[in-house]
C-alpha cells in the first residue's frame, strides 16, 4: 500500500483495524456514483472529500431531505444548490470533483458554539525523550455561512475548555479529553506501525449531542499557527519545542483564521 501524507483513504483503512478505533470512526467509503447514494439512504447526511485535500478545500456536505417531496442538497463553500433527483445532484456533484478521487463520510451533527458547529483539533507530538504526548488542542468554530471549520475557511479558534464547559461539568470534560487522548494515543501507534517517519498527529475530532469524539480526520502536516491565537502560550511553545527536537519548524503565521472573544 502506497502512502501519501494527504491520502485520507489509506489511513482510514489502517486505522479501522483496530476496533477501538473503528467505534470512534464515522462510515467512510471512496465516493462513487452507488457508494454516495446508498450513504445518503442509510444516513441523510454526509461529506464528501477530497482524498488528498487539506484546508476544507472542496469538502461537501450532501443531505437527502424528505420533508414534503424528496430534495437531494448539496453545500460547497458559501453556495448551495437543490435538486429532484438523485442523477441530476451527482452530475453536479461530480463536477466540483473534477476527476479526482474523493471520500464519502457519514455525516455528524456537531454540537454548536453560539449557533455555529465546531470541532476540536488535538496535536500528539513525540516527547524529546521519547514516547507520544497530546500537546494541546483549540476548537474550531465554522464561518456562519460554511459548513467547515478550517480557519482557513473562516473558522474561529477558541480555547477548548471554553466553549465545552456549556456542555459538560469538569468530572465529564475530564473524560473527554482522556478519551481524545487514548484515540489520538492509538492512532499514532497504529499509523506509525507502518509509517515509522510519522512523529506528529493532527486529529479532528467532532463531538456528538452524546458527548462522544468522532475522528473525522487524521492530519500528518499539522498546522501549529491557529495555536497561537490562544490565550495560554504555553502551548504553542510546547509544541516548537517538541518539534524543533525531531527537525520540524513551524509557520506561526494565522491569515485567515479568528481568534474567539
Amino acid at each position: 500500500m502506497r502512502f501519501r501524507k494527504k491520502d485520507k483513504w489509506t489511513k482510514d483503512l489502517i486505522m479501522r483495524k483496530e476496533k477501538m478505533l473503528r467505534k470512534h470512526m464515522p462510515p467512510t467509503r471512496i465516493a462513487t456514483k452507488e457508494q454516495l447514494h446508498d450513504m445518503l439512504l442509510k444516513y441523510g447526511m454526509v461529506y464528501v472529500k477530497p482524498d488528498g485535500g487539506t484546508q476544507g478545500k472542496g469538502v461537501m456536505r450532501v443531505e437527502l431531505s424528505k420533508v414534503g417531496k424528496r430534495r437531494y442538497i448539496y453545500q460547497v463553500g458559501e453556495r448551495r444548490r437543490e435538486f429532484a433527483t438523485y442523477d441530476r445532484a451527482y452530475e453536479a456533484i461530480s463536477k466540483e470533483m473534477k476527476g479526482k478521487r474523493h471520500v464519502v463520510q457519514k455525516g455528524i451533527w456537531l454540537l454548536k458554539h453560539k449557533g455555529r458547529p465546531f470541532d476540536i483539533r488535538l496535536m500528539i507530538q513525540r516527547r524529546p525523550r521519547g514516547g507520544f504526548e497530546t500537546t494541546g488542542t483549540f476548537t474550531r468554530v465554522a464561518h456562519p455561512r460554511k459548513i467547515v471549520t478550517n480557519g482557513s475557511q473562516g473558522g474561529t479558534i477558541y480555547a477548548t475548555d471554553d466553549v465545552l464547559r456549556q456542555f459538560a461539568g469538569t468530572a465529564k470534560r475530564k473524560e473527554l479529553y482522556r478519551r481524545m487522548n487514548d484515540l489520538a494515543q492509538r492512532t499514532i501507534k497504529r499509523l506509525r506501525g507502518r509509517f515509522t517517519e510519522i512523529k506528529e498527529l493532527g486529529l479532528d475530532y467532532a463531538i456528538d449531542s452524546s458527548l462522544k469524539p468522532w475522528i473525522l480526520e487524521v492530519n500528518t502536516l499539522p498546522d501549529a499557527a491557529p495555536f497561537t491565537l490562544l490565550k495560554d502560550k504555553s502551548i504553542v511553545r510546547r509544541i516548537v519545542r517538541y518539534g524543533k527536537a525531531y527537525g520540524k519548524t513551524y509557520k506561526l503565521v494565522c491569515k485567515k483564521a479568528k481568534r474567539g472573544i
